[in-house]
This record gives structure tokens, sequence and C-alpha cells, in this order.
């Protein structure tokens, strides 16, 4: 991955919650689905995303500017990312990121496969603006955090009893959002 970056159709989101900013400049379509690239800045002490894993994506960050505190495999394995930094997130592997520093982090996120994570960090930025999350972030509706979930490949990491729950309540209120029509509500979000 290169820390420098150029597109002819760079986007930027500004999610108005969090006030995390997100410049897109490789979408899914102009990879043939090879490949997801984004620039994000974070703001002094932004929380980030919790623990989590992908089951078949692998995610790559790499630090342009700040410090970015990632947590890695297992809860409480801190490494702190500084600028020029690279560190690979295979699937399966538990991460979570945020900025603890007193000024803003600026990082390159390359994800791979895609799959549909496109579609997932759009929506998130686009319920935020529309006052649909709550303070942290996340959408206020269970159905939607249900179909982003599954667009993502996302699973947050809980005991192991409540991670089997979690997939088995995921998948149902997926199924039920589609069968309601409530995915439709996310398109205008995920639309070039």
């Amino acid at each position: 991955m290169t820390s420098t970056l150029q597109s002819q159709q760079a986007s930027t989101m500004l999610n108005s919650i969090t006030g995390d900013r997100m410049t897109i400049f490789c979408t899914t379509q102009d990879s043939d689905g090879k490949s997801f690239k984004a620039q994000y800045v974070l703001p002094p002490k932004a929380n980030g995303s919790p623990l989590h894993y992908h089951n078949s994506i692998t995610e790559t960050f790499e630090v342009l500017s700040g410090s970015l505190e990632m947590e890695l495999g297992t809860k409480g394995n801190i490494k702190i990312l500084q600028p020029g930094e690279i560190v690979c997130v295979p699937a399966g592997m538990p991460h979570s990121f945020r900025n603890s520093a007193n000024n803003e982090v600026i990082f390159v996120s390359e994800v791979l496969p895609p799959r549909q994570f496109e579609q997932f960090i759009r929506a998130m930025y686009g319920l935020a603006n529309d006052g649909r999350v709550n303070q942290a972030g996340m959408p206020t509706n269970i159905l939607h955090l249900a179909v982003i979930m599954q667009k993502a490949d996302l699973v947050l990491v809980a005991p192991p009893l409540f991670m089997l729950v979690q997939k088995l309540i995921i998948a149902s209120l997926a199924r039920l959002a589609y069968l309601l029509g409530v995915e439709r509500s996310l398109i205008k979000y995920w639309s070039n």
C-alpha cells in the first residue's frame, strides 16, 4: 500500500456526529471488486471502532500523520502506529482503532476483498449525517445495524456464547430487514 493516493474521482464524506472524515480513493467498482481504499481523518480523542473482526475481509492500515492506537488480536494488545507504519489485519483477527492523542490522525485503509464493505461505510456516514445514529455513531435502528453489519462481514468481539447469539440475531434481523424492505432505505447511501 502506498501513502501517496491519487484519484480523479476522490470523494470526501464527513460524519457529523463523530467528526471523522473519509476520502474514498478507490471504490469497489473502480477496482473491479478487488479492493476498496480510503483515507480517514480522526479528530483528537476519537473512539474509532469497537473491537471486531471480519470473517473474510483483510484490512491494511497505514498512518500518514499523527498516531493511531490499534488493539490487535486479543483484548488489551495495544499497538500505537506512527507515520509510515503499516499493519495488515487478516480475516478473523480481532481489531479496533482509535485516536487517543490530542491531535488528529490521518490514515489510509485498504480492504481486500472489499465484498460489500463500501456499502457499510457509506451507510454509516450517511445515517450519521441524517441523525439516525447515537452519540457513539452507531445506528439507532437495529434493522439498519443488522443489514450493514452483514455488508461489512463484521462480528463484534464478545464472550463466545454471546458471539454465537450475536451472529444468529444479526442474521435473523438482517433477513427481517430485507423482507420488510428496510434495506431499500439504505440504498441512497451506497449509490455512487
